[in-house]
């Protein structure tokens, strides 16, 4: 199944969204206007998933989902400004981005704040790899509620395969703890590069060595647990 839906007829908007609202909605930068002016040609919300477009029951944190299309400049957007159109938005966003021929799927989990009402927490965006815009469009995932649905969406995105019994935010935590200890292991390469002391690029190649197990284990799917060496 492609990451690509074919959302129905009744869920159809195409209504576009004025940059300008985004801004005074977060209350943006000049340089978060910059990047928008730079890489965003039009915002359009395209279709509305809700209980009464799609026959779905809302969910306390999951009553519509809304899929925004954005025309880009570029090959490229930035999570500077899905973040935005995200923080500016009360539902949950799924981004189609749309470049010349090609088409990706972005979307961040985005869960309304415990502590502060009104307010949304957002994760960091998943994206889709680009692919050709007539690329053929699966039917939304058999889902028993709105939730539900959202988290199938979300998993399709994943650069990670679930672990047994690990639900969606599990899932994100691990995806998470991947790209830090990627950076990590870059940085420290970067410095074993660098370092001309034998003691010290002893001891850098003894943290890389330690955050490529944990990075192993992580992919791998199994636990971290017990991992006290290094």
């Amino acid at each position: 199944m492609t990451i690509l839906f074919n959302y129905p007829e009744s869920t159809v908007l195409k209504r576009v969204i004025p940059k300008s609202r985004i801004y005074a909605q977060i209350g943006s930068t000049k340089s978060l206007k910059d990047r928008f002016i730079n890489e965003v040609e039009k915002i359009t919300w395209s279709y509305k998933l809700a209980p009464e477009t799609i026959n779905l029951p809302a969910t306390k944190t999951v009553t519509e989902i809304q899929v925004f299309q954005i025309k880009l400049k570029e090959v490229k957007v930035s999570d500077e400004v899905l973040r935005a159109v995200d923080l500016a938005i009360p539902f949950p966003i799924i981004f189609e981005l749309l470049s010349y021929e090609l088409i990706q799927v972005a979307a961040a989990h985005k869960r309304p704040s415990d502590a502060n009402r009104g307010k949304w927490i957002v994760a960091n965006h998943l994206r889709s790899e680009w692919m050709p815009q007539n690329t053929e469009r699966s039917s939304l995932p058999l889902s028993i509620n709105m939730a539900s649905l959202y988290d199938q969406i979300l998993t399709e995105l994943m650069p990670i395969k679930a672990r047994d019994n690990e639900d969606i935010m599990a899932q994100l935590e691990r995806a998470n703890a991947i790209l830090a200890v990627e950076r990590e292991i870059k940085q420290l390469e970067s410095k074993l590069k660098r370092e001309t002391q034998f003691n010290l690029k002893v001891e850098l190649h003894g943290h890389l060595k330690y955050a490529q197990t944990r990075l192993v284990k992580l992919m791998h799917q199994e636990d971290l647990m017990g991992m006290n060496d290094g």
